[in-house]
């Protein structure tokens, strides 16, 4: 004993159990939710696939609709953590934006339930702001908005807003991932990603098909 207090022995207390243990429940809720759907989902049956009491759900989640969410910001966040580990040690920048559509898109392949959230969140919850996985993409796009800075700099693209580089990719992109959902993949996502960039980088085209085309004015 020491100043008055006594010293309680045991276990010392593992400062990761909190995040590890919360890991595994989105883990387990992601594939609940994408196979039953939010609103079918009994979180009872998450508890006891867990082993654990349903009160233990709460402390972590107070709702099914916390759940749910947390849930699906875990697959972006997986997401984003998968693109951004391929990535982070190429300098080239043509080849950083080619290895991020490469990666993204096999990751989605491989991962069918994540988009089944993402879907089910638009569906469930219209009155939000915006979609997780959008609250994700506009996170990430000033870097990107960075990269096209530069190469337009260099001379490697064409002098137009970044912006429109940005939402054009992006959306050829995103679409690519819903696409493949619904109507299931024509080619590899390898073989999605080539064509992407092959149309975004060399254009549809030729030199003369360019100088016979006339831009369509608005109206």
């Amino acid at each position: 004993m020491k100043n008055g207090l006594v010293r309680k022995l045991g276990r010392p207390v593992d400062p990761t159990l909190w995040d590890r243990r919360r890991e595994e429940i989105l883990d387990a809720a992601v594939k609940l939710f994408a196979k039953h759907g939010f609103t079918e989902t009994d979180t009872q049956i998450l508890a006891n696939k867990l082993q654990v009491g349903k009160g233990t759900l709460y402390r972590y989640f107070p709702s099914k609709e916390d759940l749910f969410l947390a849930a699906v910001d875990r697959v972006m966040r997986q997401m984003r953590q998968t693109v951004d580990s391929r990535i982070a040690d190429i300098v080239d920048p043509l080849e950083r934006i080619s290895v991020a559509i490469r990666t993204f898109l096999t990751f989605v392949s491989h991962n069918p339930d994540f988009v089944e959230l993402l879907i089910q969140e638009r569906a469930q919850f219209k009155d939000r702001k915006k979609p997780t996985y959008l609250e994700y993409r506009e996170a990430s796009l000033e870097r990107w908005k960075s990269l096209y800075r530069d190469l337009i700099a260099h001379g490697q693209v064409r002098d137009i807003p970044v912006e429109r580089i940005t939402n054009v990719i992006g959306d050829l992109v995103y679409g690519t991932m819903f696409t493949n959902y619904f109507n299931g993949p024509r080619k590899s996502p390898e073989e999605q990603a080539d064509d992407i960039l092959d149309i975004v980088f060399q254009g549809i085209l030729t030199d003369a098909g360019r100088r016979l085309w006339v831009r369509p004015t608005s109206t």
